[in-house]
């Protein structure tokens, strides 16, 4: 599907992107992409740039409900307050970007319609949330990758870099439910 989308707006409503993926990516850089835009491309930025904030409401919203749900133990929660730190200062980022755009942020929805989306009702121990949340981590690595070739050559480092902190975060929660390392190489982007 990337290849066949020659656009950001493209790549978001086309669904090649995770929320957390995109919303990572578009978090470190977001005041370089608002300052590089042209301006015809301001108001799809604003409509990236939204998706993202959007994205990042509900990334917050997952680790705050998880924080609280009683089925993590304090270091597993721990973690997960930190991950929701760097996703609040993504949030953040992009919130400036949008600003700076022109733009109005998009507002967080309830906390009940983030159970509701995240299906909360099915999670029953600490292995089904971090499940979720590496499944999420990984799929945010794989977006980054996939986005690499679609950016102008001054966001290729922002997407690498972000590859590298989704893959870190992956890492982590892979670490948390005792996976193995696994043997093969090239583990994201294929």
């Amino acid at each position: 599907m990337i290849a066949e989308t020659s656009n950001r707006r493209g790549l978001l409503l086309g669904g090649a992107l995770t929320a957390a993926g995109l919303a990572a990516m578009l978090g470190t850089g977001a005041n370089a992409l608002a300052a590089a835009a042209p301006k015809a491309d301001a108001a799809q930025d604003i409509q990236i740039l939204n998706a993202a904030i959007a994205l990042e409401h509900e990334g917050i919203a997952a680790y705050t409900i998880a924080a609280g749900s009683g089925l993590l133990q304090p270091a597993v929660v721990s973690i997960g307050v930190t991950f929701r730190g760097h996703h609040m200062q993504h949030r953040d980022e992009l919130i400036k970007a949008v600003e700076a755009l022109g733009g109005t942020p998009v507002a967080s929805k309830t906390e009940a319609d983030y159970i509701k989306a995240l299906n909360v009702a099915a999670l029953k121990n600490q292995t089904d949330v971090l499940r979720l949340a590496l499944g999420l981590e990984r799929g945010a690595a794989n977006a980054y990758l996939g986005l690499i070739p679609s950016l102008g050559d001054a966001y290729h480092q922002v997407a690498a870099r972000m590859a590298g902190d989704e893959a870190f975060h992956a890492a982590i929660l892979g670490n948390a439910l005792g996976e193995p390392i696994p043997t093969q190489a090239l583990m994201f982007g294929a």
